[in-house]
């Protein structure tokens, strides 16, 4: 097993439920033989057995193997397996490629992908490629994925159904990619709900999970327990919100989480995050947004910590597009100011529901 390494500049997150999805691979791993040798082969029941556990904890699964894409995919629609294996690669390719491809399909980094394989050799090449990638050799797949890393600290009611929720986002992706119009005409087809609202004791499982999930939308990196988020919840001097979003496909679950400080004569918004799931959905700003308003109704200016991760570049942009400017910095740690001169109105193809 290779051990992952932080990249450069990132914050490093907890071990604990750092692997988001687990890559396998067939021949002679998650079934005994070879497919286009043997012809037929015998799917290993203790495999199929973990790829169901977890499933349930809310871990992904796809494919990275060499073989007949065809003949592979109809073994695994026999067994009653291909519904749990996100974007599948099924190839003649380099398994590091195939594992890359997996990685930014379902939008995750590399360190929160597990790859398993029977052949040193493929796991050499993985390690080689790819060395934020966990290598599990095949013979040791049942020891290591009952690690830590591979157990989320909670598992919630999002989390059994994560798989589905990444379905109906390829089934967009795909009436996305045949849809013949601009993206903002695309967008104004989904019928798009954006709701807000404070966060209650239940979401709180869930906005922990976003904090240790979500790298490139993450204004500080930082990471919040349970305890500290329901303390904060509670506190007459913060606000914390959480976001969902929801069109004609199906809901993409909680994708949001914001946490501010009420002050005079600034509000400070001491961390921001979305998930990457909704990048492409032309809601970025909507929450920012919101909470700048509701700092101009108090009188205040808006401050906004930042610490740049080395992956969140994408949220600096953000916060510069919805008009704040450097007031400070420290090394890494930023502080943004926005005098709320110009708040955005939300996309004419969203309705928000602020609750």
């Amino acid at each position: 097993m290779t051990s992952t390494e932080t990249e450069p500049g990132t914050s490093r997150k907890p071990g604990r439920g750092r692997i988001k999805c687990v890559v396998w691979d067939l021949d002679n791993t998650l079934w005994q033989g070879t497919l286009l040798e043997d012809g037929e082969v015998t799917v290993r029941p203790e495999v199929v057995a973990e790829i169901k556990r977890l499933d349930e904890l809310g871990v992904l699964h796809s494919v990275a193997s060499r073989n007949d894409h065809d003949a592979a995919m109809e073994r695994l629609r026999a067994a009653g397996l291909a519904e749990y294996f996100l974007y599948p690669q099924i190839n003649w390719n380099p398994k590091s490629g195939s594992v890359q491809r997996v990685a930014e399909a379902l939008n995750l980094g590399l360190d929160a992908i597990a790859f398993v394989d029977d052949q040193q050799f493929e796991l050499d090449e993985v390690a080689h490629a790819l060395p934020s990638v966990t290598t599990v050799d095949a013979a040791e797949f049942e020891q290591v994925l009952a690690g830590e890393e591979f157990r989320p600290r909670f598992v919630t009611d999002e989390s059994r159904i994560r798989r589905q929720l990444y379905r109906a986002a390829a089934e967009r992706d795909r009436v996305e990619q045949e849809y013949q119009g601009t993206d903002e005409e695309f967008l104004s087809t989904l019928d798009m709900t954006f709701t807000i609202s404070r966060a209650q004791r239940e979401d709180l499982q869930r906005a922990e999970e976003l904090t240790v999930r979500t790298n490139q939308l993450n204004s500080t990196g930082r990471v919040y327990s349970y305890d500290e988020l329901d303390e904060l919840r509670d506190s007459p001097d913060h606000v914390l919100l959480v976001a969902s979003l929801s069109d004609k496909y199906g809901g993409y679950g909680k994708i949001g989480l914001a946490l501010v400080e009420r002050g005079s004569p600034a509000w400070h918004l001491r961390m921001m995050l979305m998930s990457c799931r909704v990048m492409s959905r032309g809601v970025g700003t909507v929450l920012l947004n919101h909470i700048m308003g509701l700092a101009k109704a108090d009188g205040a200016t808006l401050r906004a910590d930042f610490v740049e991760t080395g992956r969140n570049r994408v949220m600096y942009v953000t916060y510069a597009f919805a008009g704040f400017r450097e007031l400070s910095r420290d090394g890494d740690r930023l502080v943004l100011e926005s005098d709320l001169t110009r708040i955005q109105p939300p996309p004419g193809y969203l309705t928000v529901d602020v609750r």
